[in-house]
């Protein structure tokens, strides 16, 4: 399993080269035949530029988000309208925080290579309990009845929302290749948008097969002197009530609304 450089360096470097980053040669693959998506912004809301987000999901009027870096890392609740964190509870030091997700009355966290899952009351933040798994933690979230897992390579874990057992392992394809570093994730509409780290793109995976059904282009969000100081797209969250789609990223000043609109 291939692990992840420290996201800190990649931050600086970003900042002292005044760049956006670089998009991964192969996403798209070569020969890839999946529709590809762009945007229309709806709305632009604030977010907290300090914020190096993990995980993000839309429940009852609310985000809720986990942030990492050692030292760092947090569960919260924001207001969608303001960016104001209502509701905050920092993780220990010792771990990373990574992707999150509300399961009936439980808020789950991952970390990335300690090997463990936070589980706290989705309402007061207060630890319950905690869960076991092996390899990295990178994203989570749940089509009704499992937990979906991203671990940083081309596979998805079904788990036990309850035991974490693993139920099911689906590897993400297209064009007959290997999909990697699929990180932040969100079931839309019985897909699973799934953003590939280092990227602005977000591929729409059918959670029956693995085959990517469609790439979203997410580039040009941020402006160039916006990206100077940020890190890469890293976050998606659904309001399924009313049909929207939010994105934002690792200590972006902005979280955006946006329409998912045909390119091909």
């Amino acid at each position: 399993m291939r692990s992840r450089i420290s996201e800190w360096s990649s931050v600086a470097a970003l900042a002292l080269a005044g760049a956006a980053p670089r998009q991964a040669a192969t996403v798209p693959p070569p020969g890839s035949k999946a529709p590809l998506y762009g945007y229309q912004i709806q709305h632009v809301y604030p977010h907290d530029p300090n914020a190096f987000t993990q995980g993000l999901q839309y429940v009852d009027g609310f985000l809720y988000e986990g942030t990492g870096l050692n030292g760092r890392s947090s569960i919260r609740k924001v207001k969608l309208e303001t960016g104001e964190v209502v509701q905050r509870r920092a993780v220990p030091k010792e771990y990373f925080g990574e992707g999150i997700t509300l399961w009936k009355s439980d808020l789950i966290e991952l970390t990335w290579q300690s090997e463990v899952a936070f589980v706290y009351d989705s309402r007061t933040f207060e630890p319950r309990r905690t869960l076991k798994y092996v390899g990295e933690g990178w994203g989570l979230t749940h089509d009704g009845t499992r937990l979906i897992m991203s671990d940083g390579t081309e596979a998805l874990r079904f788990l036990d929302p309850v035991s974490f057992a693993e139920r099911r392992r689906l590897v993400v394809t297209d064009a007959g290749a290997p999909v990697k570093h699929l990180n932040e994730l969100e079931v839309v509409k019985g897909e699973i948008f799934a953003n590939v780290w280092l990227t602005d793109y977000v591929a729409r995976v059918a959670p029956d097969t693995g085959r990517v059904i469609g790439w979203i282009d997410l580039v040009g969000l941020l402006s160039a002197r916006e990206h100077a100081t940020a890190d890469v797209l890293n976050g998606i969250a659904y309001d399924e009530t009313h049909d929207r789609l939010f994105v934002t990223g690792k200590l972006w000043p902005k979280l955006f609304e946006i329409k998912i609109v045909s390119r091909r």
